[in-house]
Order: C-alpha cells, then sequence, then structure tokens
C-alpha cells in the first residue's frame, strides 16, 4: 500500500497501532520502527513422531470422546506403558 505524504504511526495505545497497520503496511513504515532486543526463553520441545495411519484415526476417535487433544492422549498413554515398563 502506498504511504500517504505526511502519515506517521500514532503514538498512542496500542490499539490505535493495530488498526494503523490493519490498513497500512508495516514494510513502508520498517525505517521509523525503533529497534529492538529481546530474549526468548523457550522451555517446551515438540518431537515428531511417525504414527500409523490406523492408529491416528483411533486416537483421534478416542481423543473426542474424553474431550482432550489427540497429543494429550498420546502423552497420558505413552507415560502409562512407559511406567508399565519400568
Amino acid at each position: 500500500m502506498a504511504r500517504s505524504k505526511g502519515e506517521s504511526i500514532p503514538a498512542g495505545s496500542i490499539d490505535e497501532l493495530v488498526e494503523f497497520f490493519d490498513t497500512h503496511d508495516m514494510g513502508t513504515y520498517w525505517d521509523e520502527m525503533p529497534e529492538v532486543h529481546f530474549d526468548v526463553d523457550v522451555k517446551r520441545r515438540a518431537h515428531l513422531v511417525a504414527v500409523d495411519d490406523d492408529l491416528v484415526d483411533k486416537i483421534a476417535k478416542v481423543a473426542r470422546t474424553k474431550h482432550v487433544s489427540s497429543e494429550a492422549l498420546v502423552n497420558v498413554l505413552l507415560r502409562e506403558k512407559l511406567a508399565e515398563a519400568l
């Protein structure tokens, strides 16, 4: 979107900024953006594991009946089986 002459980023509330950038291209105002530094401390990691198609369908069905996500159900089932094995 082309930048209108004299139009600058609003200095008011977050809501004003959100509304402004809903209708304006942030790239047009990139040089006016302040540089910020922040640390990200990611503690949770996701691991991808291949699961047979027929198992995915069964997991999804059971998860729906228990009103939990498939991911939560798989974690519970794996914990139970590992506890038995150990």
